[in-house]
């Protein structure tokens, strides 16, 4: 029977070996169901032949081109990327909607004799599920934020506090993007991979423990955190990391230097500053850039702009700060320590 789940666990929780993505390359790369492979029945220019077709030859014609396509690109699949299954083998298919593309692809796996079925409703279904859970519905985790200024490897902590069973969410990990105005990592997800991989890890999480997330606005690059999670952070408390000017500065050398590296963009970047902070300081910033000056650059980038913005969302937002951190170094022994007594703070938090 297909699979007909009601919520996001039920649909992840599925139960089968492997989940198969029949849809083209270009929708399943926008988003897919997580770990889900992709085996397309139509790759994007037979889609878009069937369609045209469709529109404006006849429903007739282009149903039975599809058929065509479809059965021909799936006996290619069988005859190579699943030719290793034994007969025992599980496979859950999924398309669009739940219609002739999974339905037929499954089909045929069943008749070899594998255990085949489909996901109700397609992706379709599993879209609307993770908008009922990151936007329409109250999220049951009790979040806290890891707060403080640019520079003191708030990011880094995440990964230390996991390993000492802390439930964590790192945003900026799953945006690809280090959440300032000069933190991209490379190409970011769409919105919606950005949903499936969060919601994937919320539902790995237990709602009886604290969640730690990053400190963040509610758009990273150009992902929006959903509603729900941004709801829940306007209102979780807040842990507050402290670290001198000099110990910041050397961290983010280190930690930036692929950015600072690459002048070019690096100059792009900061350009559009000059409507915030003015000609001259820019200016000052694309110089010390050109002369491998990173240090002094870095430095006046957090006193002159980034510690004056945070100082102006704290104002602006007054978060609930339950504990602030101090530390006098960066240094993966420094983090240790901070990461412990962060612990310690999460441990004396009311239930």
């Amino acid at each position: 029977m297909p699979l007909t789940p009601t919520t996001l666990p039920d649909l992840l929780d599925h139960g089968f070996d492997t989940v198969i993505d029949v849809r083209s390359p270009a929708e399943f790369a926008e988003d897919h169901v997580p770990g889900a492979i992709n085996l397309p029945v139509l790759d994007n220019e037979e889609r878009a032949r069937v369609g045209t077709m469709y529109k404006q030859i006849s429903p007739f014609d282009a149903r039975k081109l599809g058929a065509a396509l479809v059965f021909r690109n799936a006996a290619n699949h069988i005859e190579n990327a699943l030719s290793h299954h034994e007969g025992g083998w599980k496979p859950l298919v999924y398309c669009w909607r739940g219609g002739q593309r999974s339905g037929s692809f499954a089909w045929l796996l069943k008749e070899i004799g594998w255990r085949s079925e489909v996901i109700q409703g397609g992706y379709k279904t599993y879209r609307r599920l993770v908008v009922d859970m990151l936007h329409r519905t109250a999220l049951p985790f009790r979040f806290v934020q890891l707060g403080g200024y640019t520079g003191t490897a708030k990011t880094e902590l995440l990964p230390l506090l996991a390993k000492r069973g802390i439930q964590v969410i790192d945003l900026e990990g799953l945006a690809n993007h280090r959440g300032s105005l000069l933190g991209t990592m490379g190409d970011q997800p769409s919105q919606k991979a950005f949903e499936s991989a969060l919601a994937g890890q919320l539902c790995r999480l237990d709602p009886t423990r604290p969640v730690v997330v990053e400190a963040e606005s509610s758009k990273i690059g150009h992902v929006l955190l959903p509603p729900s999670l941004w709801e829940a952070m306007k209102i979780a408390p807040w842990i507050e990391v402290a670290a001198p000017l000099d110990a910041r500065t050397d961290y983010l050398v280190r930690a930036y230097d692929d950015i600072l590296s690459d002048t070019a963009s690096l100059h792009t970047k900061l350009a559009p500053l000059k409507t915030h902070r003015g000609d001259a300081l820019v200016s000052q910033w694309i110089g010390w850039s050109a002369a491998g000056d990173n240090r002094k650059l870095t430095r006046s980038l957090m006193e002159d702009h980034y510690d004056l913005a945070y100082a102006k969302s704290m104002k602006a937002m007054s978060p609930t700060i339950v504990a602030r951190i101090e530390t006098d170094g960066l240094s993966t022994a420094h983090l240790d320590q901070v990461a412990a007594e962060v612990e310690a703070v999460l441990q004396a938090m009311p239930t």
